[in-house]
């Protein structure tokens, strides 16, 4: 393992002032504009991080004000990031597909003073701003027009025009304290109004620490950037790869992500289960559609992939036999699995949810190894499992100066230099996420085992408990199910009552394919509600699910939605997670149905 990348700087802005002047002709970023990518390098980034400066200075910018950005990812993003925090502020964030009620939300409780918009869509779609009291102006990156309210909108060279001095901007760093807020981050509301979650310089550089001494960063040299840098794994990476001189590279969108990956050939990546899932599915769903030969040359070059794990886990090496084997198995059918993250990728990092255990092998035997962390957005990142130290269904052991352990009902909890100070202006929320001895309770079920690896079962809140007092983690199951390719979505459904069953929004595109090779015509999901193909291959795979299962845990019934679960019906926070209450709420007449018949017939 390469020596632990090191990095000056009591303080995000002098971190990143320090790793400018280490290199000012580094790139630090790239973005593809007229059809090439285009680097952004230290000096250039400075440069940016100055003008925003003097353009927020100019607005009448004070220490503690807080900015929001309302963007796409993109360099600006980062460097405002910055800038705001150099004066002495902080910076919260809005999910770009958050509601009109959701922005305004944030905005009013955050006390925002000044906005950031990336392009004319975000700025329609950030809804009215005229009556919130602490807000002096709204500044767009991209040029915009069509601007009706009282506001004040500033365009980026009316913004940008003028720069900080570089002496004056230094002086600037000696005043930023190590308790001072640096990131204002809301929380997704599975269960409620989102929270503010404050943390500081000291939180965010004792994390980006901690990365850097456990994780070997120091041969890697390009990310490719996707997740919003509203998500605080997105966030909290991006500058740990920056002070490790790992370049950043933002996607055109997920719709090019693939294109895009084929031209950079990332090294590390961050992502979420759902990325790992959809690419999955798709992998399933080709070769259950390929030719028999095709077929049975891909079960045989897994099947040498799989031989091959417990000696690449342990970084052993693989016996000659095997190894030629493997040659071949790599050559014909694994490698064309990689190059679909453009080959050259040596970890992608996984947080935000669980990750099934069946995913993170299969990758790994086709040479993609996912290391799978933890973190909340109280918290940062916690933990995560290191290359020549991964056990599959965990997620690491505990970072240096990181405590977990186990409270007597299960809930993990956790203590660290990364923890948040508290939420913003709600000390009674704060007091009630903290036990007597400081630990703060994280909401999540877990184990730690022998070896000190943690495995999360499910959420707290959203733990089931059935009639007869058993108790039953929904994501366990839900996650089973949605590793087979005709589940998109699924919401299992318990508490309090007698057994489990289950809300299923089937896979469009899959239920239209399998049904073309019987001759049935399925173009919506209500005619896959209506469909006993699609019913029948439902059922038989909660039969397989069921069979692993304990007798309490196992589905007795489910239906078929005829609408999938988003964010604008309410039924998903901006993270994709489900909002379970909003959820049993709207399909309560389809819920009882299955206890108050028992049929197994679908909506």
């Amino acid at each position: 393992m390469s020596a632990p990348v090191r990095f000056t700087g009591e303080n995000i802005p002098e971190s990143f002032y320090n790793k400018v002047l280490e290199n000012s002709d580094r790139p630090f970023f790239a973005t593809r504009r007229d059809g090439r990518w285009r680097d952004l390098t230290g000096k250039q980034s400075l440069d940016f991080v100055l003008r925003t400066m003097k353009g927020l200075q100019a607005l009448g910018f004070q220490r503690g004000d807080a900015i929001c950005i309302f963007s796409d990812n993109r360099e600006e993003w980062i460097l405002t990031d910055y800038a705001a925090q150099w004066l002495g502020g902080f910076t919260t964030a809005i999910y770009t597909t958050s509601s009109k009620s959701a922005v305004r939300y944030i905005l009013e409780q955050s006390e925002t003073k000044f906005i950031f918009v990336s392009n004319q869509d975000l700025l329609h779609r950030l809804g009215e701003v005229d009556g919130l009291p602490n807000l002096r102006a709204v500044i767009a990156w991209d040029r915009v027009q069509d601007w009706n309210q009282k506001a004040k909108l500033v365009q980026r060279e009316e913004f940008l025009k003028d720069k900080l001095d570089e002496s004056e901007a230094k002086a600037l760093l000696k005043q930023i304290k190590s308790e001072d807020p640096a990131i204002l981050l809301y929380t997704s509301g599975t269960t409620g109004e989102p929270k503010g979650v404050v943390l500081s310089q000291k939180n965010i550089i004792a994390n980006i620490r901690q990365i850097h001494l456990a994780f070997p960063l120091a041969d890697l040299h390009r990310t490719m950037s996707f997740l919003p840098l509203s998500h605080i794994y997105e966030r909290s990476i991006h500058t740990t790869l920056i002070f490790a001189n790992i370049q950043i590279y933002f996607a055109e969108g997920l719709e090019r992500l693939v294109e895009n990956l084929a031209e950079v050939k990332p090294d590390i990546m961050i992502g979420v289960p759902r990325v790992f899932e959809k690419m999955y599915l798709r992998i399933q769903e080709k070769l259950r559609s390929a030719p028999r030969v095709r077929k049975i040359l891909a079960k045989t070059a897994f099947t040498i992939g799989r031989a091959t794990v417990p000696y690449r886990l342990k970084g052993q090496p693989i016996p000659t036999l095997l190894s030629f084997a493997n040659v071949f198995a790599d050559r014909l059918v694994l490698k064309k699995i990689r190059d679909i993250t453009g080959g050259s990728l040596k970890y992608f990092v996984s947080g935000g949810a669980p990750l099934s255990k069946e995913i993170a092998e299969f990758f790994f035997q086709a040479g993609i190894t996912i290391l799978e962390g933890y973190g909340l957005s109280e918290t940062c990142i916690l933990s995560v499992n290191l290359p020549g130290n991964i056990k599959f269904g965990t997620v690491g052991k505990p970072f240096k100066d990181t405590f977990y352990k186990i409270a007597g009902d299960g809930e993990i909890l956790v203590k660290g230099p990364q923890i948040m100070k508290g939420y913003f202006k709600r000390p009674d929320f704060t007091k009630e996420v903290f036990n007597e001895e400081g630990w703060f309770k994280t909401g999540d079920i877990g184990e730690i085992d022998a070896e000190g690896f943690l495995k999360i079962t499910d959420r707290k809140k959203e733990l089931i408990v059935t009639a007869g007092g058993k108790k039953v983690a929904p994501q366990m199951l839900e996650n089973r199910l949605k590793a087979h390719p005709l589940i998109e979505q699924v919401c299992v459904v318990g508490d309090q009552r007698p057994y489990i069953t289950a809300l299923i929004v089937p896979n469009l595109d899959i239920a239209k394919s399998w049904a073309a090779d019987t001759g049935e015509r399925i173009e919506t999901l209500q005619d896959c509600s209506q469909s006993p193909l699609v019913q029948k291959r439902i059922q038989t795979l909660i039969e397989e699910i069921n069979g692993e299962a304990g007798k309490f845990e196992t589905i007795k019934y489910f239906r078929i939605l005829t609408h999938a679960f988003t964010i604008e019906g309410g039924e998903l926070t901006p993270t994709m997670k489900l909002k379970r209450r909003v959820i049993e709420d709207r399909y309560h007449s389809l819920i009882e149905e299955m206890y108050l018949t028992g049929k197994k017939a679908t909506a």
